[in-house]
């Protein structure tokens, strides 16, 4: 039987530069408990497809599991930056690319145990090459796959990170149903103008 718990006391606990904690008092079915909870201002996750159906990965080292990580493109948003101007950004910034079009293929809480943070996956392609903008601090490379090499990679657990995950299996999908060159008119969305950006 589930049941929805009732917050009667939050307090903030840490105030962080990119997340905060806060311990809320709430109902459950024998009385009341504790929840910790991380507060995160989400991200933008990109699977950018070129032209020639490669799939374009960054590589960088990750602090909280002391390894170097192979994982799609994405980041933070920004303090009131809407997801899809995220998405766009930070593919330009980690890859150098632009995209002509964008679809927002699906949104996922990765660890609603704890977190409240929301992940916007976007579709990104007619993609055409410019400079990065990394970071200070950053040191990323940068990396083609092929889709069905990726999909291997998830299978046997060489890739381990849970958004790049859900990318490539999504973006595999629509190549294994036939679907990813109609994706975007068989969204029901609008076809793109010439020289005009799609954008939902």
């Amino acid at each position: 039987m589930t049941f929805e718990e009732k917050t009667l006391k939050s307090e903030r606990i840490y105030e962080g530069r990119i997340i905060n904690l806060r311990r809320d008092t709430v109902t459950v079915i024998n009385g009341e408990s504790q929840r910790e909870i991380v507060e995160h201002g989400g991200g933008a996750v990109i699977a950018a497809v070129k032209d020639d159906g490669k799939m374009i990965m960054v590589k960088q080292f990750r602090k909280p599991v002391e390894r170097i990580m192979l994982e799609v493109p994405a980041g933070k948003l920004d303090q009131g930056e809407e997801p899809t101007a995220a998405a766009l950004r930070e593919l330009k910034e980690e890859t150098g690319y632009s995209a002509a079009n964008i679809r927002l293929l699906t949104k996922m809480y990765p660890s609603v145990g704890y977190s409240e943070e929301l992940l916007y996956l976007y579709l990104c392609t007619e993609l055409t090459k410019g400079e990065t903008a990394f970071d200070d601090n950053e040191a990323i490379d940068i990396e083609e796959y092929d889709i069905d090499d990726l999909y291997k990679m998830v299978m046997n657990g060489q890739i381990e990170d849970g958004k790049s995950q859900v990318a490539i299996l999504m973006v595999k999908g629509l190549f294994a149903e036939g679907t990813f060159q109609g994706y975007l008119k068989r969204s029901g969305l609008p076809d793109r103008k010439e020289n005009e950006t799609d954008v939902v």
